[in-house]
């Protein structure tokens, strides 16, 4: 059964499968070490009053306002502890909402304090038929807090399979090349049965890949003449990696420059994806694989080079819809420096990821957001860490107990 961050499902507690294929190693020369026992992580409330918060961002400008995204269509701004009363921007009208669409995703443009540009995924059936938009938007100045919605201009549209409303990714996020890259799940159904290969493993298509293009704040892109598949004749240009099911949450640690994916399972494993910039072209296994199990492995799945998670978990106690966090950078809760934060929708549970001295990834336990309620994360200037809570429409922020 497709799993994805919104619905009514059940709570528990998580046994994990941990995968020893790991991915390449970053920049960094330090193996950040995992939190001690006695670290005690609670959620602060920041901000309450939103519709289905799905996402979270900040602009990069100074102003420490955090973006909040709405699923039918609206980002608002939170500036002071006080959510602003017009949104930033509303899009409502074109956006098709409900199931896993919605507009999903946002990026401000690493130039935003002097071009104003920033970018969202969203799911609309304004053309007849569902499809995927990546839209441009300028706003007048980098201060402004409403957006035109006239200043928009379309990017790129992806078409959706008919009839499915699951499986759209959503996530945005540049990279330290300047690049923006783009997560787009398989289009929906269970197990990637589109004819003939399945959506992900189609380099053909879009789908259930992580795209990376050039924005210039023009209302168009350009293929990066790195991109792996640029002298593929049938391949999209834009593909980043392939094999992926939904990667609905991702991000990079600018720290590093590596990619962090958190890729819903189908029905029995959750997965998280740590890739380097060299590990580009690389094919992330699905439908052969669900994690690092095999799942319909025929065909050429044998015959192919599939790049497993560094890490996976089962479902066995109730956890089902793996939420793809951020590798933490802040100064307030020193004992997670350079570990990476993620979470599971289903079971509302928070745990962070590293490397023990062994090499083997570990999971800790963090903190509980509740049962069907966590639906993204966020990360202020100063690294600190927030998770958008569906169910409740509450931004509550990371906090070590103890600590001012």
């Amino acid at each position: 059964m497709a799993r994805f961050p919104i619905g009514l499902c059940f709570s528990g507690v998580c046994t994990f499968c941990v995968s020893f294929t790991a991915a390449c190693g970053g920049n960094s020369t330090r193996v950040p070490a995992p939190p001690p026992a006695t670290l005690q992580v609670e959620l602060v409330p920041v901000a309450s009053g939103f519709a289905s918060p799905l996402d979270i961002q900040q602009a990069g400008d100074g102003s420490g306002r955090l973006f909040v995204v709405e699923q039918a269509g609206r980002i608002k701004i939170i500036q002071s502890g006080n959510v602003l009363g017009t949104p930033y921007l509303d899009i409502s009208t074109f956006v098709a909402s409900g199931g896993e669409m919605g507009l999903l995703g946002l990026a401000f443009h690493p130039n935003f304090t002097s071009n104003g540009c920033f970018y969202v995924n969203y799911t609309s059936t304004r053309n007849g038929k569902v499809q995927t938009f990546i839209s441009e938007f300028r706003a007048t100045t980098a201060a402004a807090n409403t957006v035109n919605i006239t200043s928009e201009q379309n990017i790129f549209t992806v078409d959706q399979p008919p009839l499915e409303s699951n499986h759209k990714g959503g996530g945005l996020a540049f990279g330290n090349d300047g690049f923006l890259y783009i997560g787009l799940g398989d289009g929906g159904g269970s197990g990637d049965m589109h004819p003939p290969i399945g959506n992900a493993q189609d380099l053909t298509t879009r789908l259930g890949k992580m795209s990376r293009i050039s924005v210039t704040c023009n209302g168009t892109y350009s293929i990066p003449s790195d991109n792996p598949f640029v002298a593929n004749a049938t391949a999209a240009k834009e593909i980043w990696l392939y094999g992926l099911r939904n990667p609905f949450r991702f991000s990079i640690d600018h720290a590093t420059g590596n990619l962090w994916i958190g890729d819903v399972g189908q029905n029995a494993f959750e997965e998280v994806d740590m890739l380097t910039p060299m590990q580009r072209g690389s094919n992330m296994g699905w439908r052969c694989k669900e994690g690092t199990h095999d799942f319909n492995f025929t065909g050429n799945c044998p015959s192919l080079t599939l790049v497993d998670p560094i890490y996976d978990y089962g479902r066995s106690q109730g956890d089902a819809t793996v939420i793809g966090g951020y590798v933490y950078h802040g100064t307030n809760m020193a004992a997670l420096s350079g570990n990476y934060v993620f979470g599971d929708f289903i079971s509302g549970r928070i745990w962070s990821l590293t490397q023990n001295s062994q090499g083997k990834w570990v999971a800790t336990l963090l903190a509980n957001s509740g049962a069907n309620n966590l639906a993204g994360f966020g990360q202020d200037a100063a690294g600190e860490l927030y998770v958008a809570q569906i169910g409740t429409g509450t931004v509550v922020r990371l906090h070590e107990v103890g600590t001012p």
